[in-house]
Order: C-alpha cells, then sequence, then structure tokens
C-alpha cells in the first residue's frame, strides 16, 4: 500500500474537514517520514458533534435490541472482509508487525459480534413484591451519549470495545480516536456507516486532545466518558467527569508483575512471556514488565528469556518475518533511553538490548535488564516500551510484598506447577486481572479493567454493557376493577 488517505472527520453522517480546514502530519514511524494528513476539529465543530449525538441518541434508543444486533452484525463481517485493507494501514501509521495488524482486526469484529449478541440479552429483572398487586421491575436504559478518548498502541482494539458496548447498550458515541494512528479508526468507524447504522449515532473527531476532552466531557449532551491511557491524564478527566456528574469508565496504566516460581515450567514460561512481552514493542496496558523470579529458577529463566529477546527481528512490520516493529514515537525512544541509563547508573546488569536500532524510524532493541534496585526509575515507572525487568524473590510473601508495592493493578501474570500455590497468589495480587500458566487475558466475553491507579469499570464481559446502561426501578400497582374490565 503506497497511499495512505487524507483523514477526515465523521459528524452526523458526513466526512468532512474541520470548520478551520486544519490539519496535522501523520508519520510512518519505520521511516520518521510524513506519509499523509488528518482533519482537525474546531469548538464550533466540537459543538455539532455533540448535537449531533445527542439526535443520534433519539434514533438509536429507539431502534430494537435485535435491529441493532443485526447491523452489529453486519458491521463486524464488513470489518473482516477489509482485513488487508485496515492492517496495512495500521502498521504503516503505528508500527507492529502486519501479523500483529490482522490479528487486531479479526479480534476486533470478534468483539462487536460478541456485544450484539450480549446486547440482545442485556436483561432486566422481576423483584418479588410485598402486595399482592404490586410489580416491581427493573428495566435497563441506555445511558446517553458516549464521548470516548483512545490511544494510539492498539488503534483498533481500543475504540472497538467502547464503540460496539456503546451501540448495543443503545447509546450513541462520539469517538476521539488518536492523532498518531488515525486511518484505520476511520475505517473502523467506516463498517459501521456501510452497515446502516444511522446519521449522529457513530462520530469521529482528531484534533487538540485537551481541547476535544474539555469541551466534550462538560458538554450536557454527553452522559458518560470512557478513557483509555496514563493514569496522570486519567485522573485529570474524572476529576472534570465528577465535576459533571457524568459516568466513567477509566482503563489506565499498569506495571504488570510476573511471579516464577521455583516449580514452574521454566521454558514454557520464558517462551511465552517473552512473546508478550514484546508484542506491539512493549507498548501493551498489560505488558508484562516486572518479573519477580524465585531463586532457584532464576538464572535459568534469565538465560531462556535472553535468548527469545535475541531471536527477534525487529524492522519495518510491512516486511517478511519482522517480530516486532519500531516504537510509535520518538518520545518512547527519549524515554527508553532514559530508563536504560538510570538502571545502569544504579548498577543493574544489562544482559540484552538497551540502544535504539537504525539510523530511521524508531526501533528500539530487545531489552532485559536484570537486578534492579527498587530505586531505579523503571521499577516504578510504567517502561511502556520492550523493556523487560528481571529480579529474584525468596519467598511468596517476598513475591507478593513487590507485587503489590506499586499503586498500579492492571494486570498480572503467575506461573507455577503447584495448584495450592496458584490459588494464593490469585487471591493475594491486587490486580483486576490475573493469568496462571498461560495467556488467557482480553477476550471480548472477560472482563477487562483493573484497580487502584489502573482505573475502574471493565471493558470486556458483560460488565462493559453494564456500564452504558442505567438500572430504572419501576414500581405498579394493580390497576382498579373499574379500569381491569
Amino acid at each position: 500500500m503506497s497511499n495512505y488517505p487524507h483523514v477526515q472527520l465523521y459528524i452526523d453522517g458526513h466526512w468532512r474537514e474541520g470548520a478551520a480546514e486544519r490539519t496535522l502530519p501523520v508519520l510512518n514511524p519505520a521511516t520518521g517520514e510524513v506519509m499523509g494528513e488528518l482533519a482537525c476539529a474546531e469548538t464550533s465543530d466540537l459543538e455539532e458533534v455533540a448535537e449531533a449525538a445527542n439526535r443520534g441518541f433519539d434514533v438509536w434508543r429507539k431502534i430494537s435490541a435485535f435491529d441493532r444486533y443485526k447491523m452489529m452484525r453486519k458491521a463486524a463481517q464488513l470489518l473482516r472482509d477489509r482485513v488487508e485493507t485496515v492492517a496495512q494501514l495500521m502498521t504503516l501509521e503505528q508500527g507492529k508487525p502486519l501479523a500483529e495488524a490482522r490479528m487486531e482486526v479479526m479480534a476486533g469484529a470478534d468483539t462487536i459480534d460478541w456485544f450484539a449478541e450480549e446486547g440482545r440479552r442485556a436483561y432486566g429483572r422481576v423483584i418479588p413484591a410485598r402486595q399482592m398487586d404490586v410489580y416491581q421491575l427493573v428495566i435497563k436504559e441506555p445511558v446517553g451519549p458516549v464521548a470516548a478518548f483512545t490511544p494510539w498502541n492498539f488503534p483498533i482494539n481500543q475504540i472497538v470495545r467502547k464503540l460496539s458496548a456503546a451501540l448495543a447498550a443503545g447509546c450513541s458515541i462520539i469517538v476521539k480516536a488518536p492523532e498518531e494512528t488515525p486511518a484505520s479508526p476511520a475505517e473502523l468507524i467506516r463498517v459501521f456507516i456501510d452497515a446502516g447504522v444511522p446519521a449522529g449515532v457513530v462520530n469521529l473527531v482528531y484534533g487538540d486532545p485537551a481541547h476535544i476532552s474539555n469541551y466534550l466531557i462538560a458538554h450536557p449532551a454527553i452522559r458518560k466518558i470512557s478513557f483509555t491511557g496514563s493514569t496522570p491524564v486519567g485522573k485529570q478527566l474524572a476529576a472534570m467527569a465528577g465535576q459533571h456528574m457524568k459516568r466513567m469508565t477509566m482503563e489506565l496504566g499498569g506495571h504488570a508483575p510476573v511471579i516464577v516460581f521455583n516449580d514452574a515450567d521454566i521454558a514454557l514460561a520464558a517462551k511465552t512471556m517473552a512473546a508478550s512481552k514484546f508484542r506491539n514493542a512493549g507498548q501493551v496496558c498489560v505488558s508484562p514488565t516486572r518479573f519477580l523470579v524465585q531463586e532457584g529458577a532464576f538464572n535459568e529463566f534469565v538465560d531462556q528469556f535472553v535468548m527469545h529477546a535475541e531471536k527477534l527481528k525487529v524492522g519495518n512490520g510491512m516486511e517478511a518475518g519482522i517480530n516486532m516493529g519500531p516504537l510509535a514515537n520518538p518520545r518512547r525512544v527519549t524515554a527508553m533511553k532514559n530508563l536504560v541509563a538510570d538502571a545502569a547508573q544504579q548498577n543493574a546488569k544489562l544482559k540484552t538490548g538497551g540502544k535504539p536500532l537504525g539510523t530511521a524510524g524508531h526501533f528500539w532493541a530487545p531489552t532485559v535488564l536484570t537486578e534492579l534496585p527498587l530505586s531505579a526509575r523503571a521499577m516504578t515507572e510504567e517502561p511502556f516500551g520492550p523493556m523487560a525487568l528481571i529480579n529474584p524473590f525468596k519467598t511468596f510473601d517476598d513475591a507478593v510484598t513487590e507485587a503489590n508495592r506499586l499503586p498500579f493493578g492492571l494486570a498480572a501474570y503467575a506461573w507455577t506447577r503447584s495448584a495450592r500455590t496458584a490459588q494464593q497468589i490469585a487471591a493475594a495480587v491486587q490486580t483486576g486481572m490475573i493469568t496462571i500458566n498461560h495467556l488467557g487475558l482480553g477476550m471480548p466475553e472477560t472482563p477487562f479493567g483493573g484497580v487502584k491507579d489502573s482505573g475502574y469499570g471493565s471493558e470486556g464481559g458483560s460488565e462493559a454493557l453494564e456500564a452504558y446502561l442505567n438500572p430504572k426501578f419501576v414500581s405498579q400497582a394493580g390497576l382498579s376493577d373499574s379500569l381491569s374490565g
């Protein structure tokens, strides 16, 4: 694919430029070159899109769950049919290998399907009343127009969860997609349009993130906020939403611990976790980061893990055989340099990597650091890059103490052959999600969210749909004899 599209806003059923016709450049992270541009929304555009979403909500909420389901299932199939086009756009703008981009697109279609089905089953309930002639019902109603804010690391995945849950529940939505990776989200929006979703129900904007969030969160038409991104920004948006009594789902940063016990299958653990660590160049909110390996298995695990890291082929994600693409932007390269330099100053051991690769693009070598002091910045700050930190531990309690030391609690991993240890570690680690002896996070049907500074609410499972529904209690006495006939 040589032609990267000019990406426009989608407001009230129309693709168009912003009111001032401002644009931003889109860079290819593998080359550092400008390959396209996108339209930017102005204040007048934001007012228009909020009003459009309000009108769209009035239309969409009246469409039956079954008819919403049919349109969503059609959108899912259209996304599958267009997988090559969307995946290539994603790799060009985000950098991940084309195989990973294809998997993300296909997983997005599965997410749409799952929420379409779940929307047909957003049941209320009957509460037994204390009087014979009274019916007490709980009815689920859509919360209203939604403003969704998403990051660049998974341009389809991060949007499709919010978009699918909102539409399945009967809500309209405004997606503020990432400016670094705008084309693949635009194609996601397009499949819903082509599937027949009415004007105003789905909308897409780009521009100044702070201006857009400030305007939309405060707008009276918006009744629900969903944000995926860093903890500092999430806290700012949550405070703003709280001032306006808006419902929120916050999926924020992590610093996931991986606990490997002496009795684990070390070869399998190292192979599986290395693949997970370097997926999307480590730019994953649930990426395994702090590896805590019991002393008896430490050396073997490090050797195996380094072996897998050094086998990775790093390069342009459009090329065949590439396992890891570039970092998304120069900021991530700078962050990696600073974290490695700080660790070196504190006597950490660099086992492999730790440096940029090539002269063009934002490539960084898969990096493994061991025996870091807790004062090292990387042990506290989420690296969000291809960096694994491996430290030994002695006892179960030592591992739990370190796993729970940080204010984050998004994801965790553990490896052990002992059923008793697996049960104990699942109970002891303070996290929204933990997967033991395999990779089991992120399916449409499973909860996805964190605790503590990693946010609240879920973007997966039936819990995700509930976040877009208001329960209404209806208590009704029987009709009088004269009316009941």
